[in-house]
């Protein structure tokens, strides 16, 4: 297949990339690793009028500490993202999940703001952002603006970027003292999307109780889910047990997956509940080994 034919933008500053985009406004794409991009144009389920490659604005990438945290360019590769010493130190979930995206060819290209922009509700990347209540910068040519991760992500492949914004840099915070975190997840070959994958952190108190916990899920609705009710049945207890299974039946509760080829709802549920099950008993353990 060949795409629809397009204008093509190599713009080399940010504020050119954005007239580009205000210019254009919904009859444009951006370019960025291209990993979901180029087949949706080559099948022509996509029909931009320009395309703007975004790749030659350094300004856009980058890894850098920000209060604890971390701070990521939206055009910072994922294999970057990956081997970050920043990140692998810091926030250490955003590695384990960037591990499970793809093959390695694909996370050399793929970006993590191509991948939170994209929004595909079975990725891995979104639910972890939700997890870790993680800032996303975006940018027009009227200003900036940030939105929590919580309110980005509004449907299926779906987000709240308004024509003419571009995603520009995604920040996480630092973790608390004692806090473990984990991403698992169930794909029917490596490299594939998710039936379900679930990130989980665990704050514990000196005790071992668990002080907070956020628990979020992807594969298994139309949007990546926080999983308050989980996170309300460990506050308090030793995340262990009972309480570890009354978790995990939470956080498969508060799942709304579909039906397809791959599994049924029914499957994804059960899986919901087993991996929200064991990210949580991993994060656990991290969080007292920290």
């Amino acid at each position: 297949m060949k795409p629809p034919r397009f204008e093509y933008f190599a713009p080399r500053a940010l504020d050119e990339a954005l007239t580009l985009l205000a210019g254009h406004g919904d009859r444009a794409k951006l370019l960025a690793g291209g990993q979901s991009l180029i087949p949706l144009l080559n099948f022509r389920l996509a029909h931009p009028e320009a395309l703007i490659d975004i790749n030659r604005i350094p300004e856009l990438a980058g890894i850098r500490a920000d209060d604890g945290g971390v701070a990521m360019g939206a055009l910072t590769r994922q294999h970057a993202v990956e081997r970050s010493e920043a990140v692998r130190t810091r926030v250490p979930i955003v590695a384990e999940a960037c591990r499970l995206i793809g093959h390695l060819p694909i996370r050399h290209r793929g970006t993590i703001g191509g991948n939170l922009a994209h929004a595909d509700p079975a990725s891995e990347l979104p639910a972890v952002m939700l997890a870790l209540e993680a800032q996303l910068t975006v940018a027009s040519t009227k200003g900036t603006r940030t939105l929590p991760a919580d309110g980005f992500f509004v449907g299926p492949l779906s987000t709240a970027l308004q024509t003419g914004e571009m995603l520009t840099e995604i920040r996480v915070p630092g973790l608390p003292a004692r806090t473990g975190g984990a991403f698992v997840e169930m794909a029917r070959r490596a490299g594939d999307y998710a039936l379900v994958g679930v990130a989980a952190l665990v704050t514990l108190d000196a005790s071992g109780r668990c002080r907070r916990a956020r628990v979020a899920l992807c594969g298994v609705g139309p949007t990546p889910i926080r999983a308050g009710a989980a996170e309300d049945a460990l506050v308090g207890q030793a995340p262990a047990g009972a309480a570890l299974d009354e978790a995990a039946s939470r956080a498969a509760a508060a799942t709304s997956p579909s039906s397809d080829l791959h599994a049924s709802a029914d499957f994804r549920r059960k899986l919901a509940r087993h991996f929200a099950r064991q990210a949580i008993a991993t994060a656990a353990q991290r969080a007292g080994g920290a």
